[in-house]
């Protein structure tokens, strides 16, 4: 479960730098009358804010509770081999609940950023 944990974390320290470039989720923006070197330099300080997610904290807390739903079901039907096996399948689907959910919030905050300083997001 620990080289699960960490290969996740490890993912997300690399992305990281650029999530949105990698995860091709960079807002769509009205560009009729935008000035583009503007519209770059807002961007980049809208993923600054979006930076403050805590998306590692969000798999790291989402891999930890399903590792235990997981466990605990495994024990619950099973013996300590099924445990182990729910705990490691819990401890996936959790973690990957839980970068959703954090790349979700990142891409609302520059969203919302963006809109606040007048630009139309299409999505």
């Amino acid at each position: 479960m620990r080289q699960i944990l960490s290969a996740i974390l490890l993912a997300l320290l690399v992305a990281c730098a650029s999530v949105e470039d990698l995860t091709g989720s960079n807002p769509i923006v009205d560009t009729q009358g935008i000035n583009m070197a503007n519209y770059s330099r807002d961007l980049h300080e809208c993923q600054a804010y979006a930076d403050q997610v805590a998306v590692a904290r969000k798999a790291a807390v989402g891999a930890v509770t399903g590792a235990a739903v997981g466990g605990t079901l495994g024990a619950i039907v099973g013996n300590s081999n099924t445990a182990q096996r729910g705990a490691g399948v819990g401890a996936v689907v959790g973690g990957s609940r839980g970068i959703s959910k954090g790349l979700h919030d990142r891409k609302r905050v520059i969203s919302r950023c963006l809109m606040g300083r007048g630009y139309r997001v299409l999505g």
